[in-house]
C-alpha cells in the first residue's frame, strides 16, 4: 500500500537519491544534501506553525510503500510564492504594427519579464522513481495535496499555480535557454538549472533584458518550445488540466516551460471532496466501486492513500474503511477523513 506522508528528517538520504535521479528539470531539487536538509527544516516548520494566512510555507510529502518503508516519489506545495525574493515569468504578449497606407498589419508575439504571479501558492517538486509508477500511483501522488488543500485551506493562496518543465534533450540541452538566456547569462543550462535550484532564481533574472523581447527576434528552435512540456512531463499536465488548470501565457524564464493555474476552490478534486466519518471493519470493496482519495485532517501527521469505497456509504456521510486502511490513514471509528474520487 502507498502512503503519502509529510517529509520527516530521516527521510534526507531518499530525497537525495531522487534529486540525483531525476535528470535535468527538477530545478527545486537539487541534488545538494546540505541544502535539502534545510528544504525538509522548512517543511517540518511549516507543518508545525499554527497559520491563518499564507506566508514562507513549504509543504513536502514523500510517497512510502507501506511494506517496505521504501520512499520512491515526491511532491510539494509553496504556499506563497515570490514574498521574499522577486518571482519571474515571462508572459506573453502580442505587439501589433500596421501602416493602413501601406497596407501592412503584423502582429509579433513578445515575451515580457512579469512578476504577476507573485504571492499565489505553487505545486513543485513531483517526481516519482520509475518502480514506483502504475496502478494509479501517479494520480495518488499529484492529487493528495488537493486533499490537504481541501482539508486546511486557509494556508494557501486564492489561486494555484504549477509550473511544468519545459523541453530540454537527454543531454540537458534546452532550446529556448541557447536561444535566449544564455546571451545574457553565458552558462550551460545545467549550471543555470543548479543555481535556480538553489535559491538565485532572482539574481539570474536581474541579468535577463527588462525590455519586451520580440519572439521573431529567437531561432525558430526556441520559439517552438515556448509553452511546451517535456515528454516526460506529459501526463503530469494532462492531470492538471483534469484538475481545471490552464495555461494562461505566462513560461519559465529558463526553459519556456508553461505555468498552468486555477482558483483554488475551483479545483475539481477541491470542489468533490467530501467530510465523511470513518467505519471501520471488515470491508471488501468491489472492483466496479470508485476508486477515491481518503485521507485523515491532520496536519503534521496528514496521511493520504487511494482506496475503493462503496459510493453508496459516503453518500451517506460514512467512509466504510478496512482496518487496514484505517490504520494507514490513522484514523479510529468515528473520526473524520476527507475523500475525493480519482477517477
Amino acid at each position: 500500500m502507498k502512503i503519502i506522508r509529510p517529509i520527516r528528517a530521516d527521510d534526507l538520504p531518499a530525497l537525495v537519491h531522487m534529486a540525483e535521479t531525476a535528470g535535468a528539470g527538477f530545478t527545486s531539487l537539487p541534488p545538494v544534501p546540505e541544502f535539502l536538509a534545510q528544504k525538509i527544516a522548512l517543511s517540518e516548520a511549516s507543518f508545525a506553525a499554527a497559520i491563518a494566512t499564507p506566508g514562507h510555507e513549504r509543504y513536502l510529502f514523500v510517497m512510502e510503500e507501506s511494506d517496505t518503508g521504501e520512499i520512491g516519489a515526491c511532491c510539494a506545495i509553496e504556499a506563497a510564492c515570490g514574498l521574499d525574493e522577486a518571482f519571474y515569468n515571462y508572459r506573453v504578449g502580442l505587439a501589433v504594427h500596421a501602416s493602413r497606407e501601406l497596407g501592412i498589419y503584423n502582429s509579433v508575439p513578445t515575451l515580457y519579464l512579469s512578476n504577476d504571479l507573485t504571492g499565489t501558492s505553487v505545486l513543485c517538486s513531483l517526481y516519482m522513481k520509475p518502480g514506483f509508477r502504475g496502478a494509479g500511483a501517479g494520480k495518488l501522488l499529484s492529487k493528495c495535496r488537493f486533499l490537504f488543500m481541501a482539508c486546511h485551506p486557509q494556508r494557501f493562496a486564492k489561486k494555484v499555480i504549477a509550473e511544468m518543465r519545459g523541453v530540454s534533450d537527454e543531454h540537458g540541452h534546452s532550446p529556448f535557454w541557447e536561444g535566449l538566456g544564455r546571451h545574457f547569462f553565458t552558462v550551460d543550462y545545467d549550471r543555470a538549472e543548479h543555481i535556480v535550484g538553489t535559491g538565485n532564481k532572482a539574481f539570474i533574472a536581474e541579468l535577463m533584458p527588462p525590455h519586451p523581447i520580440y519572439t521573431v527576434l529567437l531561432p525558430q528552435s526556441a520559439r517552438e518550445v515556448m509553452g511546451q512540456v517535456h515528454p516526460q512531463t506529459v501526463p503530469a499536465l494532462h492531470l492538471l488540466e483534469q484538475e481545471g488548470f490552464r495555461y494562461q501565457g505566462y513560461i519559465d524564464i529558463f526553459d519556456g516551460g508553461p505555468s498552468v493555474e486555477a482558483p483554488l476552490d475551483e479545483i475539481r478534486s477541491i470542489r468533490r471532496a467530501q467530510s465523511l466519518t470513518a467505519v471501520v471493519g471488515a470491508v471488501a470493496a468491489g472492483d466496479d466501486d470508485p476508486l477515491c482519495l481518503v485521507s485523515n485532517t491532520g496536519i503534521g501527521g496528514f496521511r493520504c492513500l487511494a482506496t475503493r469505497l462503496d459510493p453508496a456509504a459516503w453518500a451517506d456521510g460514512r467512509a466504510p474503511l478496512s482496518p487496514a486502511v484505517a490504520a494507514a490513514l490513522g484514523v479510529a471509528d468515528g473520526e473524520p477523513v476527507k475523500l475525493s474520487p480519482l477517477d
